[in-house]
């Protein structure tokens, strides 16, 4: 098996919060983005969910993000394209990415998005089941991003501050090249490959033609590796070391672990969804853990996805955990003064 080794490091968090007091919230989400920073952490991503107390709009809250940090990337796990407009979404992200100075990762997710029986009536015009939901909309989006000229062949647009040639506004150059596509199957590894688009992967996936979680996101990988030969893949567990934590909150984590073990190890519903167990114990039993995972081998970018539900200072002790005794084990090395003070690179 290669030796893994950790080029990137980054966090997802779900940006959950107190259904009456959203403000607190986000707040305190916006201080984790600063703390993963300052301790190092090369990027830091949201979920973004509807009709959910957590973060709906990943634009709007990166572009705050993006004015309280300096140098960590920042990055939408995923954002489902079904309800947005190519081009609308484009402007509001690439609108981030300037901001940000060129350090915006955008996630998509193509299908029928979640919620669809609901929130479909109140999101489009006529009736949604005949709206385009494939993943041209995501290929769309990724034009809309190129900054080419838009309309009629010699078109001009006249504003007041003059004229200019109709293309998305603003241009953000190289975004188009930090789009990925959350993938659990082999048909969507496949097509993101194809298509030129990053990869992010978890700890759920589609069995097919096999029950092992490992073997079954090793096949995506493979696909997703023959399509795309350079593109950047991100792997994603849920991962929990306690050794800062006190005794307390470690006999919490335990009962969260174990809460969530009877999911593990079996396929789910019709379409057979395989879970990767979640890491939660001393560091030293988190290494092993990972020393035994075959995919993550085989990248290069981990992402830690935090629980939903934990307190603040669980975050904070969690990151800092895997900071000083788990991805230094696997070649990763805190960010000096010099590299803190500039994005990391594409």
């Amino acid at each position: 098996m290669t030796k893994p080794i950790i080029r990137r490091l980054a966090f997802l968090t779900p940006g959950n919060y107190p259904d009456n007091d959203p403000a607190a919230g986000f707040e305190k989400t916006l201080q984790l983005f600063e703390f993963g920073e300052d301790i190092g952490f090369d990027g830091a991503w949201v979920r973004q969910r509807h009709l959910e107390p957590g973060i709906s709009s990943a634009a709007a809250f990166l572009a705050a993000a993006s004015q309280r940090t300096r140098r960590i990337e920042l990055g939408t796990a995923v954002i489902p394209i079904g309800y947005e407009s190519p081009y609308r979404l484009a402007e509001d992200l690439s609108t981030v990415d300037v901001l940000s100075r060129g350090r915006l990762n955008v996630g998509l997710s193509a299908g029928t998005p979640p919620h669809a029986e609901t929130l479909g009536p109140l999101v489009f015009d006529g009736d949604w089941r005949s709206f385009d939901f494939s993943h041209e909309r995501v290929l769309r989006f990724v034009r809309n991003l190129k900054g080419e000229p838009i309309g009629a062949p010699g078109a001009i647009v006249e504003f007041p501050g003059g004229r200019v040639t109709p293309r998305l506004q603003p241009y953000a150059a190289g975004l188009s090249e930090r789009i990925w596509y959350g993938g659990g199957s082999l048909r969507s590894a496949e097509w993101a490959g194809r298509n030129g688009l990053n990869l992010l992967i978890g700890n759920v996936t589609s069995g097919e033609g096999t029950d092992d979680f490992f073997e079954a996101q090793l096949r995506q990988l493979e696909v997703f590796k023959a399509q795309a030969g350079h593109g950047r893949v991100a792997l994603g567990r849920v991962i929990v070391p306690f050794d800062g934590a006190d005794a307390v909150t470690r006999q919490r984590y335990r009962a969260y672990g174990e809460g969530r073990d009877d999911r593990t190890g079996k396929p789910h519903g019709e379409r057979r969804t395989l879970f990767a167990r979640d890491l939660v114990g001393p560091s030293q039993a988190i290494v092993e853990a990972l020393l035994s995972d075959p995919v993550f081998a085989e990248v290069e970018e981990l992402r830690l996805e935090l629980p939903y539900s934990f307190r603040h200072e669980d975050y904070e002790q969690i990151l800092s955990d895997v900071v000083e005794h788990i991805a230094p084990v696997f070649g990763w090395a805190e960010k000096t003064a010099e590299t803190k003070s500039a994005p990391a690179s594409a």
